[in-house]
């Protein structure tokens, strides 16, 4: 069996973060959500694994490489556009030749992994095996209708009048005879390649389908929102763990993990907490369900329930919480007067001032 990674999509909902940055490389505590995917592919037992990836393609070869780090061996497959991800598995076709294969979405997280999943296609064999889970906007995903018997009988993608509020997570298992179908498609009314269409074309024909409800969690990591909650997510399994120099005024408070080469100094971190290699908290107070990424400085300031990505600066501010950093990105404390904010926001920004 192969693996396919979609990582060609353009994240329009991250941005600006996106504007600059793979959404598939921002980080939940400390490291890119793709990495979790690919660790669970690898823990699956599965080594051969195309990454289809788009205009970000450097980014995320750099941080991947050959896969080797993960014990994968990676191939980089070019998608000129995201158009849909059956056109994924088109773009795919040589590359995955007749094996069997797990696609899985590079901006999802699972969690338990998917090695059971695996295993149980594996011994079954269908056409194709897909993992639900139940959601309050179903509208916004592509949807499964089952029958009395728990058989999967229909697929649509983000459908007006929902059938059901079983949506389909972002792993799926097919046999080649997916190729058929997806060669038969046509681009849907969002001008894409749907592989929930590619599902429906395998029913009509007559192809075994299996799904299975997920027992673990599952996130798309599209939006800030759903970030922070993985992130919190992921910090709740944190153990604590000190390798940083952290000075006899400042208290760690909880499963707080300081990363070799972090200095602490005259400063309250309640758990959990993470703060990356090289990363500078100096009076300051970090809250729960924080992760502070490598060379980021926080001084002065209060931070909580947030991401800071490699590099970020905070100084002299208030309070910060519910929020996405980016590289690089410097928050600092306006002065005193004139009482004004000077913004210079990215496109698709949103700020919300209280005065």
């Amino acid at each position: 069996m192969k693996a396919l990674v979609l990582a060609g999509g353009s994240g329009t909902r991250l941005r600006p973060i996106t504007h600059t940055s793979a959404k598939q490389l921002v980080p939940v505590a400390n490291k890119p959500v793709l990495f979790y995917g690919l660790e669970a592919i690898a823990a699956a037992g599965i080594r051969e694994t195309g990454l289809v990836v788009g205009d970000t393609r450097a980014e995320i070869e750099a941080a991947v490489g050959d896969g080797s780090a993960f014990g994968l061996e990676v191939t980089y497959l070019h998608q000129e556009a995201p158009l849909g991800l059956a056109h994924g598995v088109l773009i795919a076709r040589d590359y995955l030749g007749d094996d069997d294969f797990v696609m899985y979405l590079g901006d999802n997280f699972v969690v338990g992994g998917i090695t059971g999943l695996v295993d149980r296609f594996a011994g079954a064999r269908p056409a194709a095996q897909i993992m639900l889970t139940r959601v309050g906007d179903p509208g916004q995903f592509g949807v499964a209708e089952l029958d009395a018997h728990g058989r999967v009988v229909g697929l649509e993608e983000k459908p007006a009048s929902p059938k059901s509020d079983l949506a389909l997570v972002g792993v799926y298992l097919f046999s080649p005879a997916v190729h058929e179908a997806v060669a038969e498609l046509k681009p849907s009314w969002r001008g894409e390649l749907e592989i929930t269409d590619a599902i429906q074309w395998l029913l009509e024909a007559g192809l075994r389908v299996e799904s299975s409800m997920i027992s673990g969690y599952w996130k798309d990591t599209g939006n800030v929102a759903d970030m922070l909650e993985v992130n919190r997510l992921v910090l709740e399994g944190l153990d604590a763990d000190s390798r940083g120099r952290v000075d006899g005024a400042s208290e760690l408070i909880g499963r707080v993990r300081v990363e070799a080469g972090a200095v602490v100094e005259r400063s309250r971190l309640v758990g959990p907490v993470i703060v990356g290699a090289g990363a500078v908290v100096r009076d300051s107070y970090v809250g729960p369900y924080t992760s502070i990424g490598a060379g980021c400085a926080v001084t002065r300031s209060e931070v909580e329930y947030s991401i800071l990505m490699p590099r970020a600066s905070i100084d002299g501010v208030g309070r910060i919480e519910q929020s996405l950093i980016g590289h690089d990105a410097e928050v600092t404390r306006a002065p005193d007067t004139p009482r004004a904010h000077r913004l210079v926001l990215g496109d698709h920004s949103k700020v919300q001032i209280s005065s």
